[in-house]
């Protein structure tokens, strides 16, 4: 069985089943009550098979990694009983065995193209950033540095937005609301290694971050998962103090793996003057982006 970003041994498409069971209000799914007490929150076994149209049996094998493959359809009825998300959904086929995996490949170097580091130094007044796999931040422009932090004087090992937001004090403090912000990262870090299982330095960041952080162990334990959208988030900056700004996450073309991250504040807004202000006060002696290869 394939592994997914967890320590060698555990199961993670059984777990993610168990875990969205017990999450699930069985009143939601039309479930009769029968009278008999709950021991557990959630759906039991024997009801998912029934809403799935398996056997428990099969729900049994499935949770405990005894059965390797999953057709489509099984995959889908599950999907549908358990009321899966989209994010979900995409999640649960993610890390089922459905198909044969190929071979694992050696992930390839992670570069900005040039035009891409030329957009980023064209937007002096919008804090962006690129980010690579696992969010390795790859490039940034001195905007982003003023918002959120040099990551030029950070190791390269360091430039990550999962890790600078649970092992980062500075970075961290800057949320205004940084559980809501930390549980959105657990949830995006499981989406992405689900759909990379085969990722060393993925399953070892994992691994740092459940040793280091109890809240992330705690999390990452609940099998929340989600794909990266478009958020709102609230800063608590130590020069301007607090300011709200939407965060879009632009696909880049020639490379699937990047996005590129903008912060920006809507028309007349206070974030709008607050994120001039610091921009204006900011010094921007160091304009733009680092070593864009940063990351392997």
């Amino acid at each position: 069985m394939r592994h997914h970003g967890d320590a060698p041994g555990r199961n993670e498409l059984g777990d993610f089943l168990r875990a969205r069971r017990a999450g699930l209000d069985p009143r939601r799914t039309g479930v009769p009550d029968d009278g008999r007490l709950r021991r557990v929150p959630g759906l039991r076994r024997e009801e998912l098979a029934q809403l799935a149209h398996v056997s428990p049996d099969y729900i049994v094998r499935l949770e405990q990694g005894r059965t390797r493959r999953v057709s489509r359809p099984v995959l889908d009825a599950l999907a549908d009983a358990l009321r899966l998300a989209p994010d979900e959904r995409s999640y649960l086929f993610a890390v089922a065995d459905v198909t044969q995996a190929a071979p694992a490949r050696k992930p390839i170097e992670q570069r900005v193209d040039p035009r891409l580091l030329r957009l980023l130094d064209g937007m002096p007044g919008i804090p962006a950033l690129v980010l690579g796999r696992r969010q390795d931040v790859l490039a940034w422009n001195s905007a982003a540095v003023a918002l959120l932090t040099d990551f030029g004087a950070l190791p390269r090992r360091e430039r990550n937005l999962f890790r600078l937001t649970f092992l980062d004090e500075a970075f961290r403090s800057l949320y205004a609301d940084w559980p809501r912000v930390a549980r959105e990262c657990v949830a995006v870090l499981r989406m992405e290694a689900g759909r990379n299982p085969d990722d060393p330095v993925l399953t070892a960041l994992v691994g740092e971050l459940s040793v280091r952080d109890p809240d992330f162990r705690t999390w990452w334990g609940s099998h929340q998962v989600r794909g990266p959208r478009e958020l709102t988030k609230t800063y608590r900056h130590p020069v301007v103090g607090t300011l709200t700004l939407d965060v879009q996450q632009l696909s880049v073309d020639a490379e699937p793996d990047q996005r590129l991250i903008t912060y920006t504040a809507p028309p007349g807004s206070p974030a709008e003057e607050a994120l001039h202000f610091l921009l204006h006060w900011s010094d921007s002696g160091s304009r733009r982006v680092g070593d864009a290869r940063a990351v392997d």
